[in-house]
């Protein structure tokens, strides 16, 4: 019987076999309308067979959703991320955590337009992404109901739900027969694995499971250089090339692709309190971090740098845990922002063999002086002498301690 309550719901909606077994769920367990949205983030997948899906599942067109995404992804979630050079754990650069409040902001505007009064996800009740999903729907609109299929149904096997699509006309392609030996998350920032092969530690990640970078052992022998140029921060051109964002990191993940790098094997602390193993690659993104910091070493004053690497791994940890939309998010980001006010530059890289290496960097607003640190003649503005009562105010508490250990003897 259904469970009533709800009238008309927005699901995100890949058009793979989870996601078509839920619509079909929500059809069934509700007696809903059902809307699918179905993001278009660089996943690097044809969207159109999830619309030809969502119909064959009795969605009508007007209900159906389908978006290009990835401009808006790399501008306003990807790039204003990489402003504070946010790494999880000190590894791991969100690739899979800062799509998840986009997708959520979308399902809420498609809900308004719609007249929806429910909002559904695929997340798993283990996983992370539950909680940055719902954690978006909340503040976007606090009176939405959400609605979390795999912590609701009964369909507890792959058995299960495998019988479940058959029952229901949903078609099953071959290779989903059988368990999958990991599953894969991806968008233009990168593609994340996980689980079956992967699940143990002690374990070395199979070649198989890598797809979005070549083996770096078998990477060309000859490295390749590239420049990024940035302006406020924001990485503008390749090469001379002006470049919207989206295709910009996507020359940039062509690059890293070829020179193996971005290859992350990680164990790390899911919000909701335990650890998994997972394989992350970040071609592109991996390129960005280093070349966004090239540019900083130049252009940033030494306490906003120091301050920024101190507020990082908050401001890291707090998208990873889905707080995109908190206002602690949007204050760090407003300091972020400021910070990268004279961020603008030339920096080159050397790419090789799973290595992005800066080797040359250029601003008019640097605030590199070669004069002053210079070893030959010069550097009028800078005293030696000035060092040794520097030295000695910053050791006076030194040598007060000093003196107390020596006269108690400790």
């Amino acid at each position: 019987m259904p469970q009533g309550g709800v009238k008309k719901v927005v699901l995100a909606y890949s058009g793979g076999l989870d996601t078509s077994i839920i619509l079909k769920w929500l059809q069934i367990t509700y007696g809903c309308e059902v809307v699918t949205f179905t993001a278009d983030l660089g996943q690097g997948e044809e969207l159109a067979p999830a619309r030809e899906k969502a119909r064959l599942l009795g969605i009508k067109d007007a209900n159906i959703f389908v978006e290009d995404l990835r401009e808006e992804f790399v501008r306003d979630y990807v790039f204003p991320m990489f402003r504070a050079n946010a790494l999880y754990e000190g590894q791991y650069l969100l690739g899979t955590s800062i799509a998840r409040p986009l997708i959520a902001k979308k399902q809420i505007e498609i809900a308004e337009k719609v007249g929806a009064d429910a909002v559904a996800h695929g997340a798993t009740g283990k996983g992370n992404d539950q909680v940055r999903f719902e954690l978006a729907y909340n503040a976007l609109k606090p009176d939405v109901k959400v609605i979390a299929p795999w912590r609701e149904w009964d369909l507890t096997s792959r058995t299960q739900m495998l019988a479940f699509a058959e029952k229901n006309q949903i078609p099953i392609a071959k290779d989903k027969r059988g368990d999958a030996p990991f599953s894969v998350d991806a968008n233009l920032l990168h593609a994340s694995s996980e689980g079956k092969v992967l699940e143990d530690p002690a374990s070395e990640v199979p070649d198989y499971v890598y797809s979005r970078t070549v083996d770096p052992e078998k990477a060309p022998d000859k490295a390749t250089y590239v420049d990024v140029e940035f302006a406020r921060g924001d990485a503008v051109a390749i090469d001379g090339k002006k470049l919207s964002p989206a295709t910009l990191l996507a020359r940039l993940n062509d690059l890293g692709r070829e020179n193996g790098i971005g290859r992350l094997d990680l164990v790390e602390n899911r919000f909701v309190g335990m650890k998994s193993r997972g394989m992350y690659e970040t071609p592109g993104g991996t390129i960005l971090l280093a070349a966004h910091r090239g540019i900083e070493s130049i252009t940033l004053d030494r306490g906003a740098a120091h301050l920024k690497d101190e507020l990082m791994p908050k401001y890291a940890e707090l998208i990873y845990n889905g707080f995109w939309f908190a206002p602690e998010r949007e204050m760090l980001q407003a300091a972020i922002d400021k910070s990268q006010e004279f961020v603008t530059g030339r920096v080159r890289l050397k790419l090789y063999k799973g290595n992005a290496a800066v080797v040359e960097r250029e601003s008019k607003y640097s605030l590199y002086d070669q004069e002053l640190v210079t070893f030959e003649q010069g550097a009028v503005a800078y005293d030696h002498r000035d060092a040794a009562g520097f030295i000695r105010l910053n050791a006076l508490r030194l040598r007060t301690l000093g003196q107390r250990k020596k006269k108690l003897k400790l």
